[in-house]
């Protein structure tokens, strides 16, 4: 193990633009890091381009079965898990009202966004527990904070996974445990497209309505100076915007 070694990383949603941006940022500090997505073709040439402290593990967060299993199909090489990010979300079928948008597409955000998360947190953080030490990065949204006319699934996920974080931090006050949550406003990264279901056009139309987003290398950057503060400190909320947003 390289003497920089700084410990192995879990990153969900490593395949998406935030993923990836975060991933590089995570291997060029000296970290080894598992990259979990749906996505196996991306995630399998994310890993090549990572070198050998990246792995890729394919797994869907909503499915029960499979997220109780990750522990088990990390090799030891990359055990045991010292940072957990759950980066892995998305916003299919919103910006919609909520009365015209689809129950079922209402439904697999909060199964992603929240329950998805609290199952992956649930997998990896007893063993945190029994060794005392560290570090849970949530990446929220600003939408947790600010009331988004047709958002309504996405913003109530936010804000659950917002509440969550609240709540585990407390709970686990008197370990060595850090519980960290980002909060990035608007960010250039699939989400959008992935939203309206590959329509570009629609893509476009939002971000220009925005004028100015955030990069993904700027969210990583945030994680990244959480992650590396002194060991007694804790980035408890990080909110993230462009310059022209409030």
């Amino acid at each position: 193990m390289p003497s920089d070694f700084k410990g192995t990383a879990l990153l969900t949603g490593a395949a998406g633009g935030m993923g990836t941006a975060i991933a590089k940022a995570l291997v060029a500090a000296g970290h080894r890091v598992v990259l979990l997505d749906r996505d196996e073709r991306k995630l399998s040439a994310l890993a090549q381009t990572l070198g050998a402290d990246a792995i890729s593990l394919t797994a869907d967060i909503t499915d029960g079965k499979s997220v109780e299993l990750l522990p088990e199909r990390i090799p030891e090489a990359f055990r045991p898990i010292d940072i957990l990010i759950n980066n892995a979300g998305h916003d299919i079928g919103g910006r919609k009202r909520f009365d015209v948008g689809s129950a079922d597409d209402w439904a697999a955000i909060v199964e992603t966004n929240l329950i998805g998360l609290m199952r992956v947190t649930r997998a990896f953080l007893p063993d945190m527990v029994k060794r005392n030490t560290g570090d849970i990065v949530n990446m929220g949204s600003i939408a947790a904070l600010r009331i988004v006319p047709d958002m309504a699934p996405y913003n109530a996920s936010k804000a659950g996974l917002h509440m969550l974080t609240e709540v585990i931090r407390a709970e686990l006050a008197e370990t060595g445990i850090r519980v960290i949550e980002i909060m990035p406003g608007l960010t250039r990264t699939g989400i959008i497209l992935t939203r309206y279901r590959g329509d570009t056009t629609k893509e476009k139309a939002y971000f220009d309505e925005f004028k100015m987003a955030l990069d993904p290398e700027d969210i990583a950057r945030s994680v990244m100076f959480a992650l590396a503060q002194p060991r007694h400190v804790q980035v408890a909320q990080m909110v993230v915007l462009p310059v022209n947003r409030w």
